[in-house]
This record gives structure tokens, sequence and C-alpha cells, in this order.
């Protein structure tokens, strides 16, 4: 979907710019297109050669870094909420003058359709029904197991997942939007490496998120094939197996392709929109029909057990007896799958959240989505539950054995099946396109240089990612079906975890730069930040000021008369000083308006800028002598952080170079304290 530029953002000082360039990354795409596409031809060429390798690579990485996995999802748990919680939770992702692209309502429907995929279709069934036959711990089949399944499921889709989420989607929006770099996870290394992020290193970094995407779009695909295939067996009574499965990759590619060629980004949202709908219909109908007060009984005490039983969870290895076949396809499964899918949902979850507070971003991230999936495994994973402890036999196992069976079966046994039915079929249809085209979208937009965060990648190349995800799902479920899908997808996050943790890295150093910035502001004298304007300045020049609205012409005479020349003035005292000092004045390419900005590279790595900038607002009501209608200009300023929200239109030049000067020794000032911080040898994280 595309991000629309809401108000003027003038460039920030102080930050690298990518290059000004659209095309191919040639390592990023050769190296992750090739690695692709040679594991799916050797899996369809040696299906059982591959799944020997990938089962023995699994087992490996099961007995020597299952508790890594672990350990990486509390600390990434622990390091969102941390950040979101501190000061630094009030910093935006985007300009400190930005403002949010999307309304509350609309912003918080696409995080909750954001929480929908068709394979919590497949799990809510099959995940709390096989924890229930075969609990991770304790004997099966009792009160105990039954509460201890759900909530098992429900920890899999829970905060954990959605804090991965929250990392790459905080880090992705702060990095493109805040310090104007690529919306890519190499930007995350800036702080770390600087401009090698345009080199090699950034491309390493961006070939791991594609290939661990791919594999982690994969599973879903493949389980939505599965799932679908099953559905309409039971529909249209079509024969299930490889040439079906085959026939709606081939539906996802071609869909792919066709909003590859017509942009219909738009049409993308409003499908994930009304997939929220079918699911909510589907909860909404499994309640009436079951019984509703005992459904509400259940949605509450799972959330009492997820609450209470979610610290130890968290970290339980099960050291004493560790169930590893349960581990494979549960806990370490999940997390894996979480870090493939990181980059994917992160990205989408940065475009619609520009001009948030990281506070608002995290909190929306870990609360909207989660509370969507515990109810829905709560209606269903109960339900089925119940079926189960009622004497069905025959549907447990199905559930295990069978799990694509699972859901259709469950809404089988209640009034208007066939309805019911059809409804999960187009839900789980609409989920299934919606994943392959939006895969194939961010896939070719991290293989692509894109001079901004809002453009896309050339259509040519979307079309190769869903091609190529649609034929490395088809391997898969050539050599194990959906067991080699989970098996390849805990190999591939494995890396890809180190550079979760880069991120973590990058994104804090980023952050404490941010902090100094504001200690500097506190670190100044009082003095200094009130009396902008000048205490000498007339009080009826100031009120006069205060209530005039400027026309164009207004502004422009500004320019001439004291931007221009104040700003000159500065830089010359300054070259006077031995300090480099340029002034530039541009024409805004939306607006038509000047722009007029001094910069002086004062800092090694943080650049002073200080820019002016008209902008066109609507004149306030009580604005009476106003004489240009409904519209008027300021004229406000930004600095590296974007804009400051404050008019100095009507300042003499003696007050804007006050002006200039208040925030030219606040920059000093944090210059200053990141220096101190950097030799503080007890401080390595600057």
């Amino acid at each position: 979907m595309s991000v629309t530029e809401t108000t003027p953002a003038p460039e920030s000082a102080g930050e690298a710019q990518p290059p000004d360039r659209t095309r191919v990354k040639p390592l990023v795409f050769v190296g992750s297109a090739g690695i692709t596409l040679v594991i799916s031809i050797w899996a369809i060429i040696t299906p059982q050669g591959a799944a020997n390798v990938i089962g023995a690579a699994v087992g490996w990485i099961s007995q020597w870094f299952g508790w890594y996995y672990f350990l990486t999802a509390t600390l990434i748990v622990v390091f969102v909420v941390f950040i979101a919680a501190s000061r630094y939770g009030k910093i935006k992702l985007g300009p400190q003058h930005s403002t949010p692209d999307y309304g509350l309502f609309a912003w918080a429907a696409m995080f909750f359709a954001a929480g929908i995929g068709v394979d919590l279709m497949f799990f809510s069934i099959s995940g709390p029904v096989t924890n229930y036959l075969d609990p991770p711990q304790g004997s099966p089949e009792t009160i105990e197991a039954a509460r201890q399944a759900v909530v098992w499921t429900i920890f899999h889709y829970g905060i954990t997942g959605w804090a991965m989420y929250a990392l790459m989607g905080m880090a992705l929006g702060y990095f493109a939007f805040r310090r104007r770099l690529p919306l890519a996870i190499r930007s995350a290394l800036y702080p770390l490496i600087g401009k090698r992020i345009h080199g090699p290193a950034g491309d390493s970094v961006d070939l791991a998120a594609v290939i661990g995407a791919i594999f982690g779009i994969a599973v879903s695909l493949g389980i939505g094939v599965v799932q679908l295939s099953y559905g309409l067996n039971v529909m249209f009574d079509l024969p299930q197996g490889l040439p079906i499965q085959i026939a709606l990759i081939v539906i996802a590619v071609l869909i792919a392709t066709l909003s590859a060629v017509s942009g219909v980004d738009k049409g993308i949202r409003r499908i994930s929109q009304l997939n929220v709908l079918l699911a909510v219909a589907l909860m909404i109908y499994l309640s009436v029909f079951e019984n509703p007060i005992q459904v509400l009984n259940s949605l509450v005490m799972n959330v009492g057990d997820f609450v209470s039983r979610f610290p130890g969870m968290t970290l339980d290895t099960f050291a004493y007896e560790q169930p590893t076949d349960w581990l494979n396809s549960g806990t370490l499964f999940f997390w894996a799958w979480w870090i493939a899918w990181a980059p994917f949902v992160g990205m989408f979850l940065a475009r619609i959240s520009r001009g948030r507070t990281i506070r608002q971003f995290v909190t929306a991230t870990l609360v909207i989505p989660f509370f969507f999936a515990l109810a829905f495994i709560s209606v269903f994973g109960n339900a089925a539950l119940r079926a189960v402890r009622g004497g069905d036999s025959e549907f447990g196992e199905a559930a295990v054995n069978v799990p694509e069976e699972g859901f259709f079966a469950l809404l089988a046994q209640h009034p208007g099946a066939t309805f019911s039915i059809g409804l999960a079929v187009v839900a789980g249809l609409l989920l299934y396109v919606t994943s392959a085209d939006s895969g194939a979208l961010v896939m070719a937009n991290l293989s692509s240089h894109l001079r901004t965060p809002t453009q896309d990648a050339a259509p040519w190349l979307r079309i190769f990612w869903a091609a190529a995800t649609g034929l490395l799902t088809l391997a898969m479920l050539l050599v194990d079906g959906i067991d080699a899908l989970t098996n390849a997808t805990i190999i591939i996050g494995l890396p890809f975890s180190v550079v979760m943790f880069l991120v973590m890295w990058g994104l804090y150093r980023a952050l404490r730069v941010e902090g100094f910035r504001r200690d500097a502001l506190v670190g100044m004298l009082p003095s200094t930040l009130s009396g902008r304007g000048g205490e000498s300045a007339s009080w009826r020049h100031r009120l006069a000021r205060a209530r005039s609205y400027s026309d164009r012409a207004a502004v422009e005479k500004f320019r001439d008369d004291v931007c221009l020349p104040a700003l000159t003035e500065v830089a010359e005292e300054l070259r006077a000083h031995g300090e480099e000092a340029t002034v530039q004045q541009r024409t805004d390419a939306k607006t038509g308006l000047f722009q007029v900005e001094l910069r002086s590279p004062v800092g090694a790595a943080e650049e002073f800028g200080y820019l002016v900038c008209p902008r066109p607002s609507r004149t306030p009501a009580f604005a009476r002598n106003a004489r240009n209608g409904d519209g008027y200009f300021r004229v406000e300023v930004f600095l590296a952080d974007g804009g400051q929200g404050y008019d100095v239109m009507g300042y003499r030049k003696d007050q804007l170079i006050d002006d200039v000067l208040d925030h030219y020794e606040r920059h000093l000032e944090f210059l200053r304290l990141r220096h101190e911080a950097a030799a503080d040898p007890t401080d390595s994280a600057t």
C-alpha cells in the first residue's frame, strides 16, 4: 500500500542520503533468487534427500540452539517494552512536525487486519486439540491439559511474536521517516557501520531478510494451499491432492501479477479489512450456536491463565524432560516463523504508522492484533475441545493427524454448515491471495534501491518474487508437506535472529542520540530558551506579529529582507571563526515556495542545519483582520529532527539571528554530551 506525504518535509541536516536511483540491488536479488531457486530445484528433484537433510539440520538446531530461540524471543519482548515505556517512547516515527497519515479508527483497523492469517484458521483448531491429547507436560485429556492446551496456542500467537514485529516496525519507521534512510533492514545498522549500509554489508542484511521472508511466506501459502484444497473438496467435491494445490499456487501468482501490473494497493488494503469482518462473522456465528455464556467464561479464563502463566512459559525450555517433537512443531517453529515474517509485517506496520510516537506504535502492535488472535483462538479452540471432551474422538484424531480438516469439521457440526464453510473458504482464499501479493511486494522492495520510503519496486520484480514463492511452496509440499515448511523455517530463522540483535543495538544507539538532543535542550540556560525573539523586542511589534496572517507576497518579501540576510551574516561569521558554512536557497517542488537553509558541518557525524520554509495554513476563525480569505502562510523552522512547530514570520533580522544561535548552541551542547558518553569506558552502547 502507498502512504501519502501529508505535510512538507524539508530534508533534515546531518543525515546520509541513499543513492538517488531506483534499480535492483545485484547482491540481494541474485543471491536471494539463486538460493531460493537452488533449494526449490533440489527439493523437487530429490524430495527424500532434501527431507533427510532438513530433518537432520532441525534436529541439530533443536538440540544445540533451542535455548537460544527462547532467550532471543524474551529479550526482544523486554527491549520493545523498555523502549516504549522509557523517554524514547515519545519520539515520533517521522519528523517532529509530522502528523499521522491515518485516523485512529483506520489505523487500528489495519493493525487488526494484520493479525489475521489463513494459518490462524489452521492452528486455532489443531493447536488446542493436539496440546490436549498430547500435552508437552502433564497428563493428557484432563481439565488441566485443556486449560494448558488453549493457553499454549495463544502464547504462540501472542505478545512475543508481535514484539518481534514491533521491533522491526519501529526500527524501519524511525530510520526511514525520521532519519531519511531507505525503508530497508540495512538502515537500522547505520549507527553501527555508517554509510557502509549502502555497500556489501547492507546488502548482506537485506539478503538475509529476503531469504527469511520468502520461507516465512511459503509456510503461510503452504498451509493455505492444503487447507483451501480441503475446503474446496467439501464445498464442490473437488479432488484433493497435488493438482489442486498446484492450481491454487498458480492462482496466487496470477493475482499477484495482475496486482503488480495494475497497482491496486488500495484494493489489497480493502480486502484485508474485509477479512477482519469475515473472521468476526465466523466467531459470532460459532458463539451463537455454542453456549454464549460458556464461550465468555472460557474467554475470561483463558485471559487469566495467559497473564498468570506467561512469565514462566516464555523461558520454559523443558530442561528436565524435553518434548522434542512438540518443541519443533510448537515453540521453536513459531518463534522462527515470527522472526522470518518480521521484515515483511514490520515494513507494512511502519508504512501505516508515520507520525505516530514509538509508544503509540508499540502499544498498538502488542495490543490490537493480539486481542483479536486471543478471542479467535479462545472461541474456536474451546469449541473444538468441548467436542473432543464430549466424546467425538474421530474429530480429535482428524484435528491432530489431518489438521486442515479440523476447522471445516468443526463448522460442519453446527447448523448452516454450508454457509459457514463457504464463508471460511472465501476468507481463506482472500487471506491466501493477499499474503502472496503483499509478500512479493515487500521482497521486491527489499531487493531494490528506492528513492523514497513510499516508492515501490518495478512490477516485473514483484512478478518474479510471486513466482519464486510459489515455486518454493510447491517444492516444500513435494518434500514433506507442512512438516518440511516448518522445519525449513526453523533453519532459516536462526541466522536472521542475529540480524534482530543488530537491529536492537543500532536502534538503541540512534535513540540515545535523540536523548542527547533533548538533554542539550534541557541543559541550556532558561534565558536562552525564553528569549527567542530578543528581550529588547518591542511589545507592540510582538503583538502585531502575533495577529498577522501573511500572504505569499509577504513571505517572499520576508525571505529577501530577513531570512537571506540573517542566515548569510551567520554563515559569514562562522567562516570568520574557521568553520565551514553555506546558505542555500531552493524551491519546494510541492508548494512552489522558497526554502532557505544554513548548513555547517560542525560535528563529524551530525551536521548543523537551520532551514526556514513557508507552510500554507488555514486562517483561524478568530482572525478578524485577515485579508487573504481562508488561508495564510506560516514560516516555520526545520532542524535535523524535523519541524519545530513555531512561526518566525515577522521576526526582525536580529531576532532571527538570535533564534539561529539558540539552536546552534543547543547543537554544540548535544555534541558535547555525545562526546562525553562516547568517551566513557563504562558506556559500551555509544
